[in-house]
């Protein structure tokens, strides 16, 4: 990603990231298309009413996880071997840690905050049982989002992706079985998506070990490095607790939403599945310009890395144009797939159109939140990227909030949009800062030596190999 045309580059590496991101979201909206036309509407509601918390504990692991493979691919850019394998090697161990942390402490409070977001009573005992399962396979999800991180940190998008759809077509295979061949209901969703993604797993280590050797550690890479820990807990504990404060802003929003009878929720966790489809692609250009940015960053050419940026929001610029035209036109012609035939459809219409409708024209928001975010963060200022999260949580709490207060709708929806536009312009603000903080510090600083010129070369024919 250090060669060749930033925009080019960014669209390919943008697009197979988009198929495997989209295969990765069908795991749930497979769930509640199943859950909903075999079992009842209020299994929708009550898998999707936990579609937030899924969200907070997944993204946090994730965000940590990337923050670990923003080294490798920091240590790739700079030609660094050693490093990019001491990277895999600490990052597993952490990776550990995290997946034990957060299976405990999610299932030591799920019950208490599923009764703090004022989950409906008729759907509590289908939610508490999905996400419960959910929080059980944690440690599948951390995994393969580890070993896909590090695949694309060296340009690799082709190969999670194939892994990925495999993973998704063994999902829909496990939710027909569990579901309708078994009756487990929602508990039965959630443990066809666990088996799925542990299956993810195993091909993508084994790929690693036979075929990459540049993320392949030797024995001596095993042991710990305090200084690569050091780095990718600087990157990755701020990543996380970017996800984590901007999940915990959509819990409150769902609280929100929750206020209203079950009707709106299923309406809007119907509305919020294909839309999720939709967005897939605001998300897929954070991955690219954390990999993008992170190895122009460890060549030290800034140059290049505005001009992937202004690269990415072009692209996006037209693709939420699209979206948000897909969104709401589409919505009343896709919305009936989600419920059985013999239900009302008409009666979720509304909730569900007035919800991607107030999203659908902030898309090009939702777009840059990820091109910054990620930008900042794979400059080494992850620190600063949870400024977005906590100006994301401050704009849904208010709104949410006095939503809450005076009972309306309309407000409730636009606790995201709101959000979206606050976080996208604070993003452009410190990237600007940034930036220029970074090209004085190397007009100040030495260019490159020799021998880090004969490193590049090095790892640059161990890559072709791989």
């Amino acid at each position: 990603m250090t060669k060749g045309s930033p925009m080019s580059i960014i669209l390919k590496f943008t697009m197979t990231l988009l198929l495997g991101n989209i295969a990765q979201q069908l795991y749930n909206i497979v769930d509640t298309i199943i859950v909903g036309r075999c079992v009842s509407p209020e299994a929708l509601g009550a898998v999707g009413s936990t579609g937030t918390i899924v969200f907070l504990i997944i993204g946090t692991s994730n965000g940590m996880v990337t923050g670990f493979s923003v080294v490798t691919s920091q240590r790739y850019g700079a030609m660094d071997s050693k490093g990019v394998k001491a990277s895999v090697t600490n990052g597993f161990y952490l990776s550990l840690a995290v997946s034990a942390f957060l299976t405990t402490v999610s299932l030591a409070f799920m019950k208490p905050l599923l009764t703090l977001m004022h989950t409906p009573v008729n759907i509590f005992d289908d939610a508490y049982a999905y996400i419960t399962t959910i929080c059980c396979g944690i440690f599948f999800t951390v995994m393969y989002n580890l070993c896909s991180s590090f695949m694309r940190a060296i340009g690799n998008s082709k190969m999670p992706l194939i892994f990925l759809l495999c993973s998704a077509a063994t999902n829909v295979v496990l939710d027909l079985v569990f579901i309708v061949r078994f009756g487990l209901g929602t508990r039965g969703a959630a443990l066809a998506t666990v088996i799925s993604q542990a299956l993810a797993v195993i091909p993508c280590i084994i790929y690693i070990y036979a075929k990459m050797p540049t993320l392949r550690p030797a024995k001596e890479d095993w042991k710990l490095n305090r200084s690569i820990i050091s780095q990718q807990l600087r990157l990755g504990i701020p990543m996380a607790i970017q996800y984590s404060i901007t999940a915990s802003g959509t819990v409150i929003m769902q609280s929100a939403f929750n206020t209203f009878d079950d009707v709106a929720v299923t309406a809007i966790t119907a509305a919020s599945k294909f839309q999720g489809i939709l967005t897939q692609g605001m998300f897929t250009v954070g991955q690219t310009m954390a990999a993008f940015v992170g190895q122009n960053f460890g060549a030290r050419n800034m140059k290049r890395i505005r001009k992937g940026v202004g690269s990415a929001v072009k692209i996006y610029i037209v693709y939420s144009i699209i979206s948000a035209a897909v969104a709401i036109l589409a919505l009343p012609h896709v919305l009936w797939i989600f419920f059985d035939t013999e239900v009302d459809v008409s009666v979720y219409l509304p909730w569900a159109t007035t919800y991607i409708t107030e999203c659908a024209v902030c898309y090009f928001f939702l777009s840059i939140i990820f091109i910054y975010r990620n930008t900042i963060q794979s400059v080494g200022y992850a620190g600063l990227a949870t400024v977005l999260g906590f100006v994301e949580l401050g704009a849904r709490m208010i709104t949410s909030f006095y939503s809450i207060y005076v009972h309306n709708y309309y407000i409730a929806v636009a606790s995201d949009p709101l959000a979206w536009i606050a976080a996208g312009v604070a993003g452009m603000i410190i990237t600007a800062v940034i930036f220029r903080k970074i090209e004085r510090r190397w007009a100040s600083e030495k260019e490159p030596s020799g021998e880090n010129k004969c490193k590049h070369a090095s790892i640059e024919a161990e890559s072709k190999a791989s």
